[in-house]
């Protein structure tokens, strides 16, 4: 019984979180997935995901999947920008140049005079020595480089969002604050999972590894990367101009 309660803790908390981060931030109501012809009567495109890369001696390679035939770009605040076309089953793939340092990137498709700018972001840490994750608005940090078991940790403020990956599909232990939950990952091995409010350090216990998180980003300039503890904290800004704290653990 105990342990049926303590499985139905996770997925509600988890549930009651992604609810309450969509409230507070706002987010755009996700469009379906449909084929190309589909999107253009409704009079929409949508975003284009990215789903893995690929690290080379002085390369990054990101694929994923858009629009056929549409023009996908992944843009940065400055104005540099990285672009390829999707082939007719959706496919991308974008090379670029390792930077020299942490870069920001907004994913984009276009289609003709149409764009459709992701409410995600993606970021490059250290150049690709460091983690490479898509920041999500309403929803757990995803991470695209090897990450271990805790992937990251989510917070507003208010709330906090552990999510994480495994190769299996067995449940995966979380301990934190006291509780211990079992938690179910997705048919990819990706789990997310709410935990208690903390007002500062905590040990995470995740996938049998013990994590010390370091606390929420303190104020200041946003967006920000920064060394903390074991992994690296950024400080970002959600819609309507909501703080957001993730902390990314290193890789073992």
């Amino acid at each position: 019984m105990d342990a049926m309660k303590r499985a139905m803790f996770g997925k509600a908390g988890t549930a009651a979180l992604l609810g309450a981060l969509a409230a507070a931030c706002a987010p755009p109501a996700a469009a379906p997935r449909t084929e190309a012809g589909n999107a253009a009567v409704a009079g929409w495109t949508r975003p284009p995901a990215i789903l893995s890369v690929q690290r080379t001696a002085a390369s990054l390679i990101f694929t994923g999947e858009a629009e056929p035939g549409a023009r996908v770009v992944l843009r940065s605040a400055p104005g540099a920008a990285y672009a390829a076309a999707a082939d007719a089953r959706g496919r991308f793939e974008i090379r670029m140049t390792a930077p020299a340092g942490d870069l920001w990137l907004r994913p984009e498709t276009q289609i003709g005079q149409d764009a459709a700018p992701s409410p995600d972001r993606l970021l490059i840490v250290a150049g690709g020595r460091g983690p490479i994750a898509i920041l999500r608005i309403g929803g757990p940090t995803r991470r695209l480089d090897q990450a271990p078991a805790l992937g990251a940790v989510d917070s507003d403020g208010r709330m906090r969002l552990a999510s994480g990956r495994t190769s299996g599909t067995a449940p995966v232990v979380v301990q934190a604050a006291g509780e211990s939950v079992r938690v179910t990952p997705d048919g990819e091995g990706r789990w997310s999972l709410m935990l208690r409010p903390s007002d500062g350090p905590d040990e995470i216990q995740a996938g049998g590894g013990r994590f010390a998180w370091p606390g929420e980003a303190a104020a200041g300039p946003s967006p920000r990367v920064e060394r903390s503890g074991r992994g690296w904290r950024i400080a970002w800004t959600g819609a309507a101009g909501a703080r957001q704290s993730t902390w990314l653990p290193d890789a073992v």
